[in-house]
């Protein structure tokens, strides 16, 4: 078996790496899971989370809710869906980050209209 010098196993170096990552490549962890009827129709098991997709919480303390994307952040990697919010002490409210790890798409945002917002 052959092994790569490159490569570490130490945490604190693969920490670093995924912070220092250019956004381009971070926008490729920021997948979900798809669900059933949608794996059947796109033979795939995941795609990358975009602004308008619909998402079921998987886990968590927000497990079973679902809503639209509001806001993907890249540099932090999380994801943020409507009516999903903190209550500050205060009585503010402050949307809930969530990993995309804890999600899992229920239905895309039209084809067409992300073809557009590309132009």
């Amino acid at each position: 078996m052959k092994f790569d010098s490159s490569v570490t196993k130490q945490p604190r170096k693969k920490r670093k790496a995924l912070a220092e990552l250019p956004l381009h490549s971070k926008r490729k962890l920021v997948h979900a899971h798809l669900s059933k009827e949608l794996r059947k129709q796109l033979k795939k098991r995941a795609v990358a989370l975009k602004k308008g997709d619909s998402v079921k919480i998987m886990r968590g303390r927000f497990k079973k809710r679902s809503g639209k994307i509001v806001k993907v952040n890249l540099r932090r990697m999380l994801v943020f869906v409507e009516g999903v919010v903190i209550k500050k002490q205060g009585g503010r409210e402050k949307p809930a980050p969530i990993q995309p790890s804890n999600l899992m798409i229920t239905a895309l945002e039209k084809r067409e209209e992300r073809k557009k917002q590309k132009k």
